[in-house]
């Protein structure tokens, strides 16, 4: 009976021990930067180097502004793959992965919001990029909204899709509270399987909806959250609470006076689709779209509808010209509600950042 009792005894410790180190080395890992797409370039800023994708409008004639793509937690920009050919003929499209996120930098610290809207601010400007419309789906709302707050220069107006306004309108699933419980987390993270992965991110899209059919790669879900690091998925979660517990969605935007576009699906398994849109309505000025049939990701879902929504609120800016001359004083005032020192048919700032460069084979510390 004895030998039994120290048996367990043994296997239990061994077993808390085996958590505990594992827990101490998922905590502690990090990944640099690499090329995870085709047209992928890192750009390497002042504390963080991130992969994005820049393609040029298609179609000949004067371009609207630029339209910047940021996507949700556990995601990356190629969920924008759907969405980009929809919304390239007469813009420039920009989309970023976040920090610890797809090929960009997965390193020990530095992943609150504002971080990682400083991060996209100060890419943007190397690469020249001036009053874009920012388009975020969910985290990559609050991303979006923080750089309204910190660069109105760069932001000309806003796009939410799926994005709560504050934290009561969202709940995650169980299984995304209980893997970042401490010491149990790391743990469900090093055994998770790719059948978890999926069932998991089902929540992400309307009930029923075939998953794997909605991106080109089958495995997309999987392969970007293969691609964080215990670290990053952690401490992401967290930071995006903290964001919301400083101040709403709604209340942040309205303070930037920056026109806002907030759209999400009718059926969203994540967010309340329906009390969240209500809270945003409250921005003045702001317009509302519900999508029949889509969930927490209509971007994916419904992209020809999403981008008919974003290209209508984009194109309602105009043109951009450099420099921004400010009309003078009892001009004619803009009735889309675009921001002055707006014309027609000018060219475009300069695209030729210092950093916008190709790189391949820069490789991480893989699990």
């Amino acid at each position: 009976m004895r030998r039994a009792f120290r048996f367990t005894l043994v296997m239990v410790v061994t077993v808390v021990a085996l958590l505990v180190v594992n827990a101490f080395v998922l905590d502690n890992q990090t990944r640099s930067a690499e090329q995870t797409v085709t047209d992928g370039q890192l750009i390497e800023l002042s504390n963080v180097e991130l992969q994005y994708v820049d393609l040029e409008a298609t179609d000949p004639g004067p371009e609207g502004e630029p339209i910047v793509l940021l996507h949700c937690y556990t995601c990356s920009l190629q969920w924008w793959e759907p969405l980009i050919p929809l919304l390239n003929a007469q813009h420039r499209v920009i989309a970023f992965d976040l920090i610890g996120h797809g090929g960009s930098q997965k390193p020990s610290s530095g992943y609150e919001i504002e971080t990682q809207s400083a991060a996209i601010g100060e890419a943007l400007n190397e690469l020249g990029v001036r009053q874009a419309t920012v388009v975020g789906h969910s985290m990559g709302g609050y991303v979006a909204t923080s750089l309204a707050e910190q660069a109105s220069d760069l932001v000309d107006r806003v796009v939410l899709i799926g994005t709560p306004s504050e934290s009561e309108d969202s709940e995650l699933p169980f299984t995304a509270k209980a893997s970042t419980a401490p010491i149990i987390g790391e743990g469900i993270w090093r055994v998770k399987l790719d059948s978890m992965i999926k069932s998991a991110s089902a929540e992400a899209f309307a009930p029923g909806a075939d998953v794997e059919s909605l991106f080109e790669d089958s495995d997309r879900v999987v392969d970007d959250v293969d691609a964080m690091t215990f670290k990053s998925y952690d401490s992401i979660r967290a930071e995006n609470g903290d964001f919301l517990d400083g101040g709403s969605i709604a209340s942040r935007l309205t303070s930037t006076g920056v026109p806002v576009l907030a759209m999400d699906g009718a059926e969203d398994q994540v967010v309340d689709a329906e009390q969240s849109l209500a809270k945003l309505q409250a921005i003045p000025g702001a317009r509302i779209v519900s999508l029949e049939g889509a969930g927490h990701s209509p971007n994916v879902e419904q992209p020809q509808e999403v981008a008919d929504a974003i290209l209508d609120f984009a194109d309602a800016g105009g043109v951009v010209t450099e420099p921004v001359v400010t009309p003078p004083s009892g001009g004619e005032s803009n009735p889309a509600g675009g921001k002055p020192g707006r014309t027609r048919g000018g060219p475009r700032p300069s695209t030729g950042g210092k950093d916008r460069r190709a790189q391949g084979g820069r490789g991480g510390d893989r699990r």
